[in-house]
């Protein structure tokens, strides 16, 4: 135990997204007499549905961070840099591991200001989870955002992208780590999930929304359904906009998440006159009601390697996804889902229409996608992957 490897995770803010999940998973499988384990995150999202919450009691160290937030703003940052830099002191780790890109940026830049004659001398690991200049953002935000990983990359011994296409764009930019830049795929570990049975699961939601919405609202049709954060990289006003085009289908979509873009999404809902449209919010555990949907739909602008693609696979669930980020990489189209590009809401459309009218393709994408997460993206093999690199 006295010899144990300690390893220090950093990332932006507590609120469960994808870095969360890959945070929890991967510490949560990690055997405890080989690590020590702290968890250090932001403000934002700490609340009893957040990372830090959700890991108390479990044997892990736990720091908050007053300062480290997503917004970019100059002063703040300069104090969650330094706040950063006095958790590291503290902590002492032995390995520094950056999620999430505010976090890799400040905390890269607070590791790098650590004495050379100090003791302490930790790796650097940067896992990104999606290049944040891949987002829909104005062009000088992308071409700042390009900057600030080519900036900071040289603070950092390996860089991780979870997205092979991910890992060659970042060596065709010239975003050089010190040592080397990789892949690991995420991993479930399906055994432990635990699924509502479909029945179940609609039963649950339809409760849910019938809390949210202050409405007699009853589940009867065939129900298309996602879970993700409401933020402008997930295309959520594509979904809504397909919706719009198959209105006079017997379809309902149900949309589990919360996020910056909820009110924006309510209004396109409004404006098109979408009754069938509805925005569960955010559910601790969402993917235990992933049966409830007889599709599942992510329509991201970009994306790293989504969990909720992993877990609706597992769950036995058709999947409909947009060719960004490590989707590809999942998902051969027709086989074990359905491929489609991005911001197209007449394919989104097309693609429902194929599986509610195609049962036996449905089915057939439904095992598929299982037998695929079950034999290639198993969390036991991205443990495998993270614990060789912890040894060099």
């Amino acid at each position: 135990m006295e010899n144990r490897k300690k390893i220090l995770f950093l990332v932006t803010q507590s609120e469960f997204g994808g870095a969360q999940r890959f945070i929890y998973r991967l510490i949560t499988g990690l055997d405890s007499d080989k690590y020590e384990i702290s968890v250090a995150a932001g403000p934002e999202g700490n609340d009893a549905d957040g990372l830090l919450f959700s890991l108390q009691n479990q044997g892990f160290g736990l720091v908050s961070l007053k300062f480290l937030k997503r917004r970019i703003n100059p002063f703040i940052d300069f104090l969650g840099t330094i706040e950063i830099y006095k958790a590291i002191k503290k902590q002492k780790p032995d390995i520094i591991f950056l999620c999430s890109t505010k976090a890799g940026f400040l905390g890269s830049i607070a590791a790098s200001l650590i004495p050379k004659h100090y003791s302490l001398t930790p790796k650097i690991i940067y896992r990104i989870g999606g290049w944040t200049f891949n987002d829909p953002w104005p062009k000088w935000k992308k071409n700042l955002y390009v900057w600030l990983e080519k900036r900071t990359a040289g603070f950092k011994d390996i860089i991780i992208n979870n997205a092979e296409s991910d890992r060659l764009q970042a060596i065709k930019m010239g975003i050089k780590p010190k040592k080397e830049i990789i892949t690991i795929h995420n991993g479930l570990d399906v055994g432990k999930l635990e699924f509502l049975e479909k029945d179940k699961a609609r039963k649950r939601i339809e409760g849910i929304l019938k809390l949210n919405q202050n409405s007699k609202f009853k589940i009867q049709n065939f129900i298309i359904g996602t879970v993700a954060n409401f933020y402008p990289p997930k295309g959520l006003q594509y979904l809504i906009e397909a919706a719009n085009l198959l209105k006079g289908e017997n379809i309902q979509f149900v949309l589990i998440g919360e996020g910056q873009e909820r009110k924006n999404l309510e209004n396109l809902i409004k404006n098109r006159g979408l009754g069938n449209v509805l925005l569960a919010g955010g559910i601790s555990d969402s993917f235990k009601y992933l049966r409830a949907f007889d599709a599942f739909i992510l329509p991201s602008l970009k994306e790293g390697f989504p969990w909720t693609i992993l877990e609706a696979m597992a769950a036995g669930v058709p999947i409909i996804a947009t060719k960004v980020g490590a989707i590809p990489e999942i998902i051969e189209n027709k086989k074990n889902g359905i491929l489609i590009e991005p911001g197209n809401s007449q394919a989104i459309a097309d693609a429902i229409k194929e599986l509610l009218n195609d049962k036996a393709l449905s089915e057939k994408l439904a095992q598929n996608g299982k037998k695929t997460v079950i034999e290639k993206f198993n969390l036991q093999k991205m443990i495998a992957s993270y614990e060789e690199l912890f040894k060099k």
